[in-house]
């Protein structure tokens, strides 16, 4: 079951790396946190931002448009010393799929509804922006933090 944990700030450790302002790095979940030691500690990733891109997407709810602070930006070197840029999305697995329908619609669900038409839209945003800019977008869960 998803828990939303805790939150804070993080000190970061190699500033050099960093892109966007060291004092005001916060994290909103442990998964975050973990994300976070990830990048500022391993070396094949040059470059990393927490919450530094912002992504506008049509919202299927009012049909406006909002602001999406993807989570993370990371710049990595792979081991052939090839170079890709992401932009990556921390979420519960349970969030990158539909809601289950139960016997009778809750509010939770009619949320989990909206919640889910949300992300959807703002992933697809995040997925066209990347692709018109050589880059890539992946939404990261529990299973792929070894969590």
């Amino acid at each position: 079951m998803y828990k939303a944990t805790y939150k804070g700030r993080y000190r970061v450790a190699n500033p050099s790396k960093y892109r966007g302002n060291i004092h005001d790095v916060i994290y909103r979940s442990s998964w975050e946190l973990k994300f976070m030691k990830w990048c500022d500690n391993n070396v094949s990733v040059l470059e990393w931002g927490s919450e530094t891109m912002i992504i506008p997407y049509k919202s299927p709810v009012d049909s406006k448009v909002h602001r999406y602070f993807v989570d993370f930006y990371i710049r990595v070197k792979d081991k052939h010393g090839a170079i890709t840029k992401y932009l990556i999305e921390i979420k519960p697995e349970k969030f990158t799929k539909p809601p289950a329908i139960p016997q009778r619609q809750t509010k939770r669900f009619i949320d989990e509804v909206f919640q889910y038409g949300v992300n959807q839209s703002k992933w697809k945003a995040a997925d066209e922006y990347c692709v018109d800019r050589g880059m890539k977008f992946l939404v990261l869960t529990e299973k792929d933090l070894g969590l």
